[in-house]
């Protein structure tokens, strides 16, 4: 199953009221697991940005003047989609954006089944918590300390590990390795997996009398029981 975990950073709120998009990160999954294949572009809005959301992410006019506008990219950011399932947090926000601009450009839209909201699916499973994505990272003990701004690619990195938390099949630090953003934007340089350490051994779940209870009853078996050759 192949699933892309997707996020954007924007001008503002409101693509009808003239914001763009100004970055899409996306990392592909599959059944679950990363693959290696990511897409990552930063766009010229092709207007100011507002102080408001440059203290969002930290990307200014100077840094975008030179990037392609939507136009340029759409098309292969489509063809990296294709009909995967979007994992996104706050789905209908990035779906928003994305089906604007795809539809500025004269490309296909997005159907709203096609994503996967992990903000719904958080608000679900912890009805009163909060569900941002940095709650859930302290909520999930996964550390985001890289994050000191709202990064589409980053932010893509850290919730594929939240998403597979939610759906209760995460492997701990499962190979993500943090991708690099070369020029063609699809290849990582993961590094190997390494187990970390529990901070306290797990307590023992058998107590002193169950453990005798146990043994007597082997015993009692007789010679030729099984678990006394398991032993």
């Amino acid at each position: 199953m192949r699933e892309i975990v997707l996020d954007t950073e924007t001008t503002g709120f409101e693509p009808e009221q003239g914001d763009r998009i100004v970055e899409i990160g996306a990392i592909e999954l599959w059944n679950h697991l990363p693959t290696g294949k990511v897409y990552h572009e930063y766009i010229n809005p092709e207007r100011a940005m507002p102080q408001s959301a440059f203290e969002v992410h930290g990307l200014g006019d100077d840094f975008l003047r030179d990037k392609m506008v939507f136009g340029q990219v759409g098309q292969s950011f489509r063809d990296f989609i294709g009909d995967a399932k979007l994992v996104i947090h706050n789905a209908a926000f990035d779906i928003k954006f994305l089906n604007a601009e795809l539809g500025w450009a004269g490309l296909p839209t997005i159907p709203w089944e096609q994503a996967i909201d992990t903000l719904a699916i958080a608000r679900q499973r912890f009805p009163g918590s909060p569900a941002s994505l940095d709650a859930l990272c302290r909520r999930f003990g996964i550390d985001n300390s890289a994050r000191e701004k709202h990064g589409a690619l980053l932010d893509s990195e850290i919730l594929a590990e939240v998403y597979l938390e939610l759906i209760g099949g995460r492997q701990p630090d499962f190979g993500l390795g943090r991708f690099s953003t070369g020029a063609d934007a699809t290849v990582e340089t993961g590094t190997a997996w390494r187990p970390r350490p529990r901070p306290a051994p797990l307590p023992p779940r058998l107590t002193e009398a169950e453990a005798d209870a146990h043994a007597r009853f082997v015993e009692d078996l007789g010679k030729g029981a099984l678990w006394k050759e398991m032993r």
